[in-house]
């Protein structure tokens, strides 16, 4: 450090803007690609049956940076649940930072019904903070009050 006070001033507000100039950049870069969230789109085709306990199952495709990614579903479902239908949903995936972040296991807690034709929707979570929004039409006879568990693995 210089000894005169007035070179030492200057030389201390000289690194202060330099550290703030770096502060500056740094908060204004964004996040890396494989640090940042991106929402995917998602398409499923869902076929469900059930007395009481309902399963089903199907297959989609997640559209994620420019990508599509074909998965499967596995459903099952406790509660009051009577009949079967045919969802063809789709909506949008949001908290992925990687695709391998879209499988896993999805809780919901849901109803719904079909009589020969309707329209439903779900929102899924998974254990990755995975957030799926889903909605389209239903056909069908079905009519559902139930917890379910949905499995989703990427083919």
């Amino acid at each position: 450090m210089p000894r005169n006070p007035e070179r030492r001033r200057v030389l201390l507000r000289a690194i202060a803007a330099y550290l703030a100039a770096i502060a500056v950049f740094a908060s204004a870069v964004p996040a890396t690609p494989s640090l940042a969230q991106a929402p995917g789109y998602v398409r499923a085709k869902l076929v469900k049956a059930g007395l009481m306990v309902g399963a089903g199952g199907g297959s989609g495709v997640l559209t994620y940076r420019g990508r599509d990614y074909p998965f499967r579903v596995s459903d099952l479902s406790l509660g009051v649940t009577a009949g079967a239908s045919v969802s063809r949903l789709e909506g949008w995936a949001s908290g992925i930072r990687q695709v391998s972040d879209f499988a896993g296991v999805y809780s919901s807690v849901g109803g719904g019904g079909a009589f020969v034709g309707g329209f439903g929707g779900v929102q899924l979570g998974n254990e990755k903070g995975v957030k799926i929004a889903l909605q389209g039409p239903r056909a069908g006879m079905e009519f559902a009050a139930n917890l379910s568990e949905i499995r989703i693995s990427l083919k």
